[in-house]
């Protein structure tokens, strides 16, 4: 399930993320939402997060 809908993800959810560094490689990061950074209903990329590991990048799968 992809994460571009705002509505569809919270904070404690399981998500896995590309971060910036590893968008040209597409390596997934997975982790546990802390705090949801983007602030739009929807986003074409994915909705921006920042993982309890402090971790920050766009939800690519909802686990």
């Amino acid at each position: 399930m992809p994460g571009t809908k705002r509505s569809a993800v919270g904070v404690g959810m399981h998500v896995g993320i590309v971060t910036k560094e590893d968008q040209s490689t597409g390596y997934i990061t997975y982790g546990i939402i802390q705090r949801i950074l983007t602030k739009s209903a929807t986003h074409p990329h994915g909705i921006k997060v920042r993982l309890e590991t402090r971790e920050v990048g766009r939800i690519k799968e909802i686990v």
